[in-house]
């Protein structure tokens, strides 16, 4: 079980290099090329469009098929994706390049995530969800380092990240492959539909902080270092700050794991998201201060940075077991979802609201999925036993 848990969470850290890596290089790269910043935000969607596509049909697989299949799928398409983006730098194929992406991350994701809270006793749930979003994170954090290669190359960064992803895919091989707990009438599109809303009852609000962490990472690295490069940052202090966005992340992840296992998911994230809108607040008024600029987003990532993990947590709290499926699907799709919203308007909003800093549609986002939560977080029910 020990090499199991530690060769899942190691292929997640390699695909979030490779997510950390892609958002601001290529956004760099669209806007060194003089590309309007919308379709700049249109381009990164490609990803998460890619995630929302093949959410439907992901469950059906991993029920017939097992983990490893689904797993190995996912990293494969990952790995051939990335190797293929040298070839020719165009919008349209960059943008099919990224959907592919989002599918193969979406697969691997979603496999990796089911199986370790399918195995993963309730009280250390927290502790082993958060070290999954560890490892995400440490990968995630060294993604944006590789943007200043593009000036030595610009296919270097995207050969080392396929090369990194292949190792990564032959330890898949080590595993045994297991499969979720049965149950009938999993095959038809309907049934699948209707097992989406028995989940959104259960659990609805334990989506929202994967689809604020989705809208979070997508639009700070996505659209962030358009909007830095606009603010006369230059490319590399962009780049240490997002790096310094996932190390924040990483230094209390699992201390927040393990205190969401003791306190309750639902009262550590109350906390975090307040945290969190005061940090993009305070670093709307010290954007062109470099160290305050570099403080606020530290300690932002220190608060927000977990808000994925512990969603998947406190979902796994509230849902049946035999829905634990379908409930880290809806994790991906909402996270996709916020991801998807992320660029474009943040794109858009660089574009037309130049008066207004881009870290308080932030702070504003975390404010309200905060008031949501503490309002009606303490309505949802307890654990529920499907009938």
């Amino acid at each position: 079980m020990k090499l199991r848990f530690w060769i899942l969470v190691s292929i997640v850290a390699v695909s979030g290099f490779s997510q950390g890596m892609l958002l601001p290089l290529i956004a760099v790269i669209f806007e060194n090329s003089g590309l309007s910043s919308t379709l700049n935000g249109l381009n990164a969607t490609a990803l998460y469009i890619g995630i929302l596509f093949v959410s439907p049909f992901m469950e059906y697989p991993l029920r017939k098929y097992g983990y490893k299949p689904v797993i190995m799928f996912g990293a494969l398409l990952v790995v051939v994706s990335l190797a293929l983006f040298p070839l020719w730098k165009s919008f349209w194929f960059w943008f099919v390049l990224r959907l592919l992406i989002g599918i193969g991350d979406h697969s691997l994701h979603f496999g990796t995530q089911t199986w370790i809270t399918s195995f993963s006793p309730e009280a250390k749930r927290g502790r082993n969800i958060s070290l999954y979003g560890l490892f995400f994170g440490i990968g995630f954090a060294t993604g944006p380092l590789m943007t200043p290669l593009i000036y030595i190359n610009e296919a270097l960064p995207f050969i080392l990240s396929s090369v990194l992803c292949l190792i990564g895919w032959f330890f898949l091989f080590l595993l045994k492959n297991e499969y979720p707990d049965a149950e009938l009438g999993v095959n038809s599109f309907r049934e699948t539909i209707n097992r989406f809303s028995k989940a959104l009852k259960y659990a609805w609000v334990a989506f929202l902080p994967p689809m604020t962490f989705g809208f979070l990472e997508s639009s700070l690295n996505g659209s962030f270092p358009v909007y830095g490069l606009r603010i006369d940052l230059d490319v590399t202090f962009v780049s240490i700050l997002l790096t310094s966005f996932a190390l924040g992340s990483i230094i209390t992840q699992l201390p927040l794991g393990v205190l969401s296992d003791k306190y309750g998911r639902r009262n550590i994230l109350t906390i975090v998201l307040f945290l969190g809108f005061l940090s993009f607040t305070a670093a709307s008024f010290l954007e062109h201060s470099h160290v305050g600029l570099w403080l606020c987003i530290t300690f932002a990532g220190m608060a927000v940075g977990s808000t994925f993990s512990l969603g998947i947590s406190y979902m796994t709290d509230l849902m049946p077991r035999n829905l634990l499926p379908t409930g880290n699907l809806l994790c991906g799709i909402f996270f996709s979802i916020g991801s998807l919203i992320g660029p474009f308007f943040g794109g858009l909003f660089i574009q037309y609201f130049e008066s207004i800093s881009f870290f308080n549609v932030i702070g504003t986002i975390l404010l309200v999925i905060f008031i949501v939560i503490t309002v009606f977080g303490s309505k949802t029910a307890p654990k529920a036993v499907e009938s």
